[in-house]
């Protein structure tokens, strides 16, 4: 990998600074931070408004703008939380975990001795789910490069700890974590970004098709590894309980779009156990099927 440039360095160093507050103090900040979005409706605000337009979704039947100002507030803690996980060590990161939920199927998993493929989505937190695997043996976790290169050493510089090995979300990421399925190893990779046109399959999620990567089934299916999927979900009381479950085996089946179906509906059922937790500012939908006539249901006002 290239050098890390100076100016990634200073960011790390400003994170730093903010990742050694009281847990408190950041999770206060996420919450004022998320209040400051919703009352300026930024851009983070009108894109979760629009996807839950799109989903056709009122979280806990509460009213939208009530669910929109939750969604905002799990965002603000979320990014105070990394920056804090990112910048501390691997001990006083693992202490926020409760608890951790199906531990055994990842046993049953490695004991096979084909490898697991950890499908995380962007619930709770991804940032603790990486540390908590990584503090198991090696962890070889697929990343979308960032377009400036200052980005991206400051992302290496933040993810780049001990056991784990960053892999590039690029047209040759599948050696790497084939070479590491090989060895039994656990590899990561996040099921619900959208990937370029010719990456994926659309594929239902929330009832409405989404582009969706396939890199997961299709190493599934070639690897005959073992899918979970993980997220650390935040409790009441600021800390998470780190779950591990069995993904449905059509995602490691031959017919393409019924795997991307499956993990696209087990993502959606993470989703469900707590909207707020969920990336809904994250614009999911923007690519549409070729020949539906559909446009980017964004536009100009979530920019």
């Amino acid at each position: 990998m290239p050098p890390i440039p100076f100016a990634s360095r200073l960011l790390f160093a400003a994170a730093w600074c903010v990742g050694r507050l009281p847990l408190s103090l950041q999770q206060g900040l996420g919450d004022a931070l998320g209040r400051f979005a919703h009352w300026r409706d930024t851009r983070e605000a009108r894109v979760a408004r629009r996807n839950l337009e799109l989903v056709a979704a009122t979280p806990g039947g509460l009213p939208r703008e009530q669910a929109i100002a939750g969604i905002l507030r799990a965002t603000g803690r979320n990014a105070f939380e990394t920056l804090r996980i990112w910048t501390r060590p691997r001990a006083d990161n693992l202490a926020l975990v409760a608890s951790v939920v199906g531990e055994a199927h990842l046993a049953a998993a490695l004991a096979a001795g084909r490898g697991v493929i950890l499908a995380a989505p962007h619930y709770g937190n991804l940032e603790l789910v990486i540390e908590a695997m990584a503090a198991r043996g090696p962890f070889a976790l697929v990343y979308r490069v960032p377009d400036s290169r200052i980005g991206d050493g400051f992302l290496r510089l933040a993810r780049g700890g001990e056991n784990i090995t960053l892999v590039p979300a690029e047209g040759n990421a599948m050696r790497p974590l084939w070479k590491a399925l090989k060895a039994g190893g656990v590899v990561g990779i996040t099921p619900d970004q959208q990937p370029k046109l010719g990456a994926g399959e659309f594929a239902p999620f929330f009832g409405k098709p989404a582009l969706t990567l396939s890199l997961v089934p299709r190493l599934a299916e070639r690897s005959g590894a073992a899918v979970l999927f993980a997220y650390a979900e935040r409790r009441e009381d600021g800390r998470f309980d780190l779950h591990l479950a069995p993904a449905d085996p059509a995602i490691g089946g031959a017919d393409i779009a019924a795997a991307t179906a499956a993990m696209n509906a087990g993502v959606e059922a993470i989703a469900r156990r707590d909207f707020r937790q969920y990336q809904w500012t994250y614009k999911r939908f923007t690519l549409r099927p070729p020949g539906s006539g559909e446009i980017d249901p964004y536009g100009p006002e979530c920019r």
